[in-house]
């Protein structure tokens, strides 16, 4: 496994915003837009956390579930790959490559527990053959990095030990976005503690400064963070279901 991120398949895998919204062909072809993809996503990411807390694994599972799903769709469409059965396919494979395995059998005992929706309904076979769709979208790259391994001497270099939790918990939230596609994790962690700093009315310049690093970028990240948090008040339930219901169109 590659310990250094700028030697890694996922700095090589990085994209540009661009790039990641993008709706394919045969979404479009249901009427899903832009806004449905992302809502879409979102959805499912909620679903994989939900799924998790039931199974009982890390929060680094999580992302890295949500970090395989997010990156299959910048490659097949959701007509190819259900959403609703590659989320708990990329937690069960995210289960085994962070080494906190899951059974698909206890995924599918709670797919069936969590939903009466038969949408959501799939079997231990299910789960098997889309693991092996999955690998073959990713290219077998299931090496993810994350803000998480460097946040706690960050967190604490920066003074600010007595936000800890609304950090973590930012970004645990950057996760419901893209950002892990387009960005480095240390820049990731790194703006989340910029926007608790402004929200702390923490005066963190000079630390900021001597980490020497690229400031545009932070702020930029951290800009798009507090535009989802706006956007997310917005969301109902209602264009959630709209967006998931263009996936049963039949074209």
């Amino acid at each position: 496994m590659a310990t250094n991120f700028w030697a890694s398949t996922h700095y090589k895998e990085l994209l540009d915003q661009v790039e990641v919204d993008v709706v394919h062909n045969l979404d479009k072809q249901r009427g899903i837009t832009l806004d449905d993809f992302k809502l879409i996503k979102l959805h499912m990411t909620n679903y994989i956390a939900r799924l998790a807390q039931n199974v009982k694994v890390r929060q680094r599972v999580v992302a890295t579930a949500v970090t395989y799903m997010r990156r299959v769709y910048t490659r097949r469409s959701m007509t190819e790959y259900d959403p609703r059965l590659l989320a708990p396919s990329c937690l069960y494979l995210a289960s085994k490559s962070e080494e906190s395995t899951v059974q698909a059998r206890l995924l599918v005992f709670y797919i069936k527990k969590i939903h009466s929706d038969e949408k959501y309904r799939c079997e231990i076979k299910d789960i098997l053959e889309m693991e092996m769709k999955i690998l073959e979208a990713l290219n077998y790259y299931l090496i993810v990095f994350h803000p998480y391994h460097a946040l706690p001497q960050l967190v604490h270099d920066a003074g600010m030990s007595d936000a800890t939790q609304l950090i973590w918990g930012l970004v645990n939230d950057t996760y419901k976005m893209d950002l892990i596609l387009v960005h480095p994790p240390h820049l990731i962690g790194l703006a989340c503690i910029y926007v608790a700093s402004v929200l702390k009315e923490k005066d963190n310049t000079a630390w900021f400064e001597d980490l020497r690093a690229d400031m545009n970028v932070v702020k930029n990240i951290a800009m798009e963070i507090l535009d989802f948090y706006d956007a997310h008040k917005m969301i109902t339930d209602e264009r959630v279901n709209a967006a998931m219901q263009k996936l049963t169109i039949r074209i």
